[in-house]
């Protein structure tokens, strides 16, 4: 005999009869999906955005309708542009931020000696205000694009290492152990024991970034830069154009949502699934 299906019913009521409903189990109804539920926090604050005008002046808070116009007249001239140099700022300077913490992290978690000659410099680099980097970068280099870059790896890079750091600390011995024991070769131990106890690291350190690299190139562009978001969001700020300063961050956040949901998200449900197996 096949097993039968668990069900899940739900009782309504109607004047003296009561109707029951049963789903099969794991069966979701369409409110309870994620997709609506971010839909409607996004059309909760829209709603917010619209009742806070009536308070506010139009030209301290334009409507979300002014907006969404001003970010279709911005993009078809140069948006697209300062959208594309911010994300190529962001790029490079993310991906040597990682490969350069996350060298010194697994370094100073499996070595004690490298963990304590480096260790009072990467707290020293932590504590200095990520302005202050900028601006002696800026100095020491002059106002250029590597100026612009160095500046946003000297301030995430040491986020990284202190976290792969942990990692590497919290790799468990034993399983080490165990695959040298059955000899199971150092790309194999690699790929099959010391990667599945580092990814959540790698994970947590790259998601964290990435939202601490966006802002640090915003302040590099606004600062000695001269085309990016945060070059145009400065531009606008002596204008106090309040409605092109909102289309240019609802274009950002928007691409940078696009970036976590469409990347981050995959990659991290991708190297994350052996523990749901």
């Amino acid at each position: 005999m096949s097993p039968v299906p668990s069900t899940h019913c739900q009782q309504t009521f109607s004047g003296s009869d009561t109707d029951v409903h049963c789903l099969p189990e794991g069966t979701v109804r369409w409110y309870q999906l994620p997709f609506f539920k971010r839909l409607t926090s996004v059309v909760l604050l829209l709603i917010s955005w619209q009742l806070a005008v009536a308070v506010f002046t139009p030209a301290l808070l334009p409507a979300p309708s002014e907006v969404f116009i001003r970010l279709a007249e911005e993009w078809q001239g140069t948006m697209p542009l300062h959208l594309s140099q911010t994300l190529i700022r962001v790029a490079i300077a993310f991906s040597a931020a990682m490969i350069l913490g996350t060298a010194l992290g697994l370094a100073m978690g499996h070595n004690r000696k490298v963990d304590a000659w480096t260790d009072s410099l990467l707290t020293l680099m932590l504590n200095v205000p990520a302005l202050v980097t900028i601006i002696l970068c800026f100095i020491w280099f002059g106002l250029n694009e590597t100026a612009a870059i160095i500046a946003v790896i000297l301030n995430k890079a040491p986020n990284v290492a202190v976290t792969l750091r942990e990692g590497a600390r919290a790799i468990d011995p034993k399983l080490m152990d165990v695959a040298r024991v059955y000899r199971l070769g150092r790309v194999r131990t690699f790929r099959k024991v010391y990667l599945p106890q580092i990814t959540p690291y790698l994970i947590a350190a790259a998601r964290g970034g990435l939202a601490l690299v966006w802002k640090i190139v915003l302040v590099v562009e606004l600062i000695g830069c001269s085309d990016g978001v945060g070059f145009q969001l400065s531009s606008y700020f002596q204008l106090f154009d309040i409605t092109a300063i909102l289309a240019y961050t609802l274009a950002f956040v928007t691409v940078v949502y696009g970036i976590e949901a469409l990347v981050l998200r995959p990659l991290e449900n991708r190297l994350s699934g052996w523990r749901k197996s």
